[in-house]
């Protein structure tokens, strides 16, 4: 599980989290995300499918080699990992600040 806990160190890293802010995230206790991260432990099915839920990833991505986890997270993954962990209204209320943000710069290019 050595690449498992690789690969889930490097996403951490990439959405620009800290372990301990994942592990929140996940809802999992510091000491056994840890676990997992210096590869002492490898989660079970539902906690790697929730880990990568969370994580803006697969989990074929975070177990396994693949050009997804070698680049860099971009902003996009970043906000899409943050909002997984959001309630509904708060992603609704998102989503009309996004598209008014979309539309206002459609608008400013087009003039």
């Amino acid at each position: 599980m050595e690449v498992f806990a690789t690969n889930l160190r490097k996403r951490a890293e990439a959405l620009g989290i800290s372990h301990a802010e994942a592990a929140r995230r996940i809802g999992l206790s510091e000491r056994r995300y840890g676990n997992y991260v210096s590869g002492r432990r490898e989660p079970d099915l539902a906690t790697l499918v929730r880990i990568a839920e969370v994580l803006g990833t697969t989990p074929n991505d975070l177990l396994g080699e693949s050009p997804a986890n070698q680049q860099l997270a971009t902003s996009k993954d970043r906000v899409i990992a943050a909002v997984n962990v959001l309630p509904l209204p708060d992603i609704d209320q998102l989503a009309v600040m996004i598209e008014a943000l979309a539309e206002h710069r459609s608008r400013r290019q087009s003039s």
